[in-house]
């Protein structure tokens, strides 16, 4: 029985040489990224940032969004913010975290619950006070960073110097653009995006070990193979699994997006970009930075001597 094979045995894209276009518009992404970093900043969301979160359900017909943002607004709480989303009728009240602690916040709910449970239906009360929202702070930096150094621990030892640092490029490299992501839409950031950043990360290294591995065994096989035509034929050999991982997972992250809900909504659109990112690196900025490393100097010359009259894969 014949296997599926989404991608012919014989493609031979010429992917490495997209460089010219993929550098260029990753340089220009990564300077966005610092830009609006350091004056738009990131969404912090109520795990970071402190403050009270309300979800409700109108009872019924559409709400007037004006008058309940008008409604909260003369709590005296300060600003609040009042958003439309998921299905018609929901909406997501934020008050800003009140001086006076953990009685101050449950003041907010209690008056919240006065105004608006004759018309809504309260479906989620978050209240997180300031010295926790500061602890998730440091948790999470913390986690993303030790994540972060124990995959470049690992790559470094899994490979040659020459196709690790190009491993540690790429998965950098998809860690600023899915920042990038969040700067750009202002989504939400809070400990979910955190959890969709560490598996970006893995994500991002299973797509480069596929393929440098591949590249480390054609290395062995074709000893003087142009570096060029060496990583497209890399490239190109794992290209039918790169898609069909790739297309299941995104079809997967897209029902969740539609139907999973606002809870997971926004972990499931960071994922989507993730993969889409992870993909595109691995091809177009993992393994082209090879070309201006001595590749060749970190293969182990062990191996079978093959021909090279002929590809084989």
């Amino acid at each position: 029985m014949r296997l599926l094979r989404i991608v012919p045995d014989n493609t031979r894209f010429k992917i490495v040489r997209f460089r010219r276009f993929s550098y260029p518009f990753s340089a220009i992404y990564s300077i966005l990224t610092l830009v609006l970093f350091l004056t738009v900043g990131l969404n912090f969301g109520i795990d970071f940032r402190g403050g009270t979160l309300l979800e409700m359900q109108a009872k019924s017909g559409k709400p007037d969004i004006a008058q309940v943002r008008q409604t909260a607004n003369a709590f005296g709480f300060g600003e609040v913010e009042v958003q439309e989303f998921g299905s018609s009728g929901e909406l997501s009240m934020r008050f800003a975290l009140q001086p006076g602690g953990e009685v101050a916040q449950q003041g907010v709910v209690t008056r919240a619950r006065e105004a608006f449970s004759k018309d809504f239906e309260f479906r989620r009360v978050e209240t997180v006070g300031p010295r926790v929202s500061g602890e998730l702070v440091q948790a999470g930096t913390l986690g993303i960073v030790l994540a972060i150094i124990g995959v470049l621990i690992y790559l470094w030892f899994r490979f040659e110097m020459q196709l690790a640092i190009g491993a540690i490029v790429g998965t950098l490299h998809d860690i600023v653009l899915t920042l990038g992501f969040f700067l750009i839409t202002q989504l939400e950031f809070n400990l979910t995006s955190i959890a969709a950043i560490l598996t970006i990360v893995g994500y991002s290294l299973n797509e480069t070990v596929v393929v440098f591995d591949r590249t480390r065994e054609l290395l062995r096989r074709y000893k003087t193979m142009p570096v060029e035509e060496l990583l497209d034929l890399s490239v190109n050999s794992t290209l039918s699994r790169t898609a069909i991982t790739s297309t299941t997972t995104v079809l997967a992250l897209i029902a969740l997006v539609f139907f999973g809900g606002s809870a997971i909504e926004g972990f499931a659109l960071v994922m989507l970009f993730g993969v889409v990112v992870c993909t595109y690196s691995a091809m177009n900025i993992s393994t082209p930075v090879l070309l201006y490393l001595d590749v060749r100097a970190g293969r182990l010359d062990q191996g079978e001597d093959a021909a090279e009259a002929k590809v084989r894969v």
